[in-house]
């Protein structure tokens, strides 16, 4: 059997959950997405490269890996902007698209679970796993009517 049946997709969608756990829809009543890409695609990759060459400059300058808060989130940002592919279209802030929406969601502190969100999807190799054609996928996350 040919392995690379297990390998899994470059990107991975995020339905958004607000604060509380609910599903995230636009005024369109359409799902808030955010689209990634995983741990299997070189966007990720490089994202990963550069975050660990800033570790080891840090290193190098400070002679210390501690980090301070602010720091550690403006690294999650920084990484995620970077995994991020696009976000759904009924996702808006201040009329920014592109990039800067994702960086000023992701910057947004009053957002912040949204952030966590995503970087718990970018952690976790399985969210990027290909459905298989025996597995049976089920709904139970619906627009509201």
């Amino acid at each position: 059997m040919d392995i690379r049946k297990f390998a899994v997709s470059e990107t991975g969608i995020v339905n958004l959950r607000d604060a509380s756990g609910s599903l995230m829809y636009g005024d369109d009543k359409k799902p808030m997405t955010w689209t990634v890409y995983g741990p299997g695609s070189k966007q990720y990759a490089k994202a990963q490269s550069a975050r660990q060459n800033r570790y080891i400059d840090k290193l190098r300058r400070k002679g210390s890996s501690e980090e301070t808060a602010e720091q550690k989130l403006r690294e999650q940002i920084e990484f995620i902007t970077v995994c991020t592919k696009e976000c759904s279209t009924n996702i808006q802030y201040d009329g920014l698209t592109g990039e800067e929406l994702h960086r000023a969601v992701l910057s947004d502190i009053k957002l912040g679970f949204i952030l966590d969100q995503l970087g718990g999807h970018l952690g976790e190799w399985g969210n990027f796993s290909q459905p298989s054609t025996m597995d049976s996928a089920s709904t139970s996350d619906k627009a509201p009517g």
